[in-house]
């Protein structure tokens, strides 16, 4: 008998035949958070408060269904839970569907739900970009305006910079067909909390899916703490995506506005011959100088191909420059 207050809530996940990845949350409460695109300040704020409250639930038995596979997995101390396995037959590049369920002590459903993985193809570009300050406008460095931003704006109201849609739409299609797009994978500091918010956000200003991989879940006190932890957490994320596809070239876009150079330059250093290039989007003019720094030595030492801009046509001229959109 399903339980009304325990619900499971799934994320894209990602991988390939011999190493699938899905992430997900079980919660006890999770309060109902329908967004409303409206202008009314308060209509929002009491949206994104509603993201902020609710239960986890810690230490459930949950159940992956993935074709005639089932995968049992326990959720950690915040209710998040990590099904990592491999197929018994061999997947074809798409999206597959998952179910997961939350069994209670007898056994019981107490909850479930479907969602997704997504299969590239090998051969293709892989593409793993910052959210915040990268693709959407979020004035990080500054929680006031940051703060700002998340309370008086819905994710169609949302700001993104003007140019990266396209650059990333001709990325997704670039040497292959429309029904294999090259996979996108957004890391960002901000919580699991505003994965619905995020992924809207994407959709309506028509940037590529992707698979998602955000920070730890945070609680309503701490809602003023959102988008401050978590650079060490992204190290590891990007690191695990690269560990998944290692035969796949791929591309990192960022900015200087908090600590992406840095993290991409030591990840450089570890797979100089995964990484095809580099893309940092330049917020922060004070940043430029070590910026540059950063990326030459990018250049020099892994050769590795580096673009540092303001303007995404900027960019989109250096891929097509590079080969990697074609002209």
């Amino acid at each position: 008998m399903m339980n009304n207050s325990v619900s499971v809530k799934i994320y894209h996940g990602y991988g390939h035949t011999h190493n699938l990845v899905l992430y997900g949350h079980a919660f006890r409460f999770r309060a109902k958070s329908e967004q409303q695109y409206s202008n009314n300040f308060w209509v929002n704020i009491r949206y994104l408060l509603r993201l902020f409250i609710l239960k986890p639930y810690p230490q459930a038995k949950v159940r992956l269904s993935f074709y005639d596979q089932v995968i049992f997995q326990t959720t950690e101390y915040d209710g998040f839970f990590k099904f990592e396995w491999e197929a018994t037959n061999n997947l074809s590049a798409g999206w597959h569907p998952v179910q997961v369920s939350v069994i209670g002590e007898g056994g019981e459903i107490l909850a479930e739900n479907t969602g997704d993985v997504y299969v590239p193809h090998i051969t293709q570009y892989a593409f793993i970009s910052d959210i915040d300050d990268t693709v959407m406008i979020s004035h990080s460095a500054s929680i006031g305006r940051r703060l700002r931003e998340l309370f008086i704006k819905n994710p169609h109201t949302r700001k993104t910079f003007p140019g990266a849609a396209a650059h990333y739409n001709l990325l997704a299609y670039s040497h292959t067909d429309a029904g294999h797009p090259n996979p996108f994978f957004y890391v960002s500091s901000s919580e699991w909390n505003l994965y619905d918010y995020l992924v809207e956000t994407f959709r309506f200003n028509k940037l590529p899916e992707g698979a998602f991989l955000l920070n730890q879940l945070k609680r309503w006190s701490d809602l003023l703490k959102t988008g401050k932890t978590g650079h060490e957490g992204k190290l590891i994320r990007v690191m695990r995506i690269l560990d998944a596809f290692p035969n796949q070239k791929f591309v990192f876009f960022g900015d200087n506005s908090q600590r992406d150079p840095d993290i991409y330059a030591s990840i450089a250093l570890k797979y100089p011959k995964n990484i095809e290039a580099i893309y940092i989007r330049n917020i922060r003019p004070s940043r430029e100088k070590a910026t540059r720094e950063i990326l030459k030595k990018v250049e020099e030492e892994q050769q590795i191909r580096t673009c540092l801009f303001i303007d995404s046509h900027e960019a989109i001229d250096h891929s097509v420059n590079i080969g990697l959109i074609s002209d």
